[in-house]
């Protein structure tokens, strides 16, 4: 799966939304005024600065597996504790965060439960823990309009319907295995508008994440196709596309 690429790359493909998607997720979630943060598969850092703007860099923790997005983050907020790691391998100790946070991030954690597990562990009792996913089973996700043009034209082009947490309820049951109690789920939409057809459709070619992997999959002809079949479902520009989320939480 193709995350091993430069943080421009994931900012212009996902970051116009994941970063008003941080902000809502945030402001849902309703946190104490001071709380030590922790921000697990941080990428190039669009939930870590939205913390950082609310406690400050020296209350705010960042990991992910990524070197090229460990190395975005590093660049964008030099003052934050940032390390390499995984989610169900975290280097800290038990109860050290008020906050634990992972933004479209458990869809790709090879075990969910372990992973949140873990993030219950680095949190304290009382202390929340809490993550967002988009609704990629009801084709409300930013790749949404991508996935249903593929079908358009291939309907056994690989989707991520079946990643974890993509069906509703999935997310929560995750938490609830992990141990962690008052659980609570809600959704969460942002909204980007594009000026222009191409604003929308470079981004997907760049490779990142499985629907980048399907689009360098295909053949020039078949590029073309997709891209055709895709300006026919976006009409023409200027136009917004909207976008769910699934979000989380819960109390150690």
């Amino acid at each position: 799966m193709a995350f091993d690429v430069a943080g421009d790359a994931y900012g212009r493909f996902m970051g116009r939304y994941s970063e008003p998607l941080a902000a809502r997720f945030v402001d849902w979630l309703s946190p104490p005024a001071e709380a030590v943060a922790l921000d697990v598969g941080c990428g190039p850092g669009a939930l870590t600065a939205v913390l950082v703007d609310r406690y400050g860099s020296d209350r705010v923790h960042a990991a992910d597996p990524s070197p090229p997005f460990l190395k975005a983050l590093q660049e964008r907020l030099p003052e934050v504790d940032v390390r390499q790691a995984a989610a169900a391998q975290l280097p800290w100790e038990d109860g050290e965060f008020d906050l634990t946070l992972a933004s479209l991030v458990v869809h790709f954690m090879p075990d969910p439960v372990a992973g949140l597990t873990e993030m219950r562990r680095v949190t304290k009792p009382g202390g929340v823990v809490a993550a967002t996913v988009w609704d990629l089973a009801g084709q409300r996700a930013p790749v949404s309009l991508l996935r249903l043009a593929a079908l358009d034209l291939d309907r056994r082009a690989p989707g991520e319907e079946a990643l974890p947490g993509a069906v509703r309820g999935q997310l929560a049951a995750y938490f609830d295995k992990a141990g962690l109690v008052q659980i609570e789920e809600t959704e969460l939409e942002v909204a980007v508008a594009y000026q222009s057809f191409e604003e929308w459709w470079e981004p997907n070619t760049l490779g990142v994440g499985p629907a980048g992997d399907y689009v360098r999959s295909l053949t020039p002809q078949k590029r073309d196709a997709l891209r055709d079949r895709c300006r026919e479902r976006t009409g023409e520009a200027p136009f917004e596309i909207r976008s769910t989320a699934w979000a989380v939480a819960g109390r150690v």
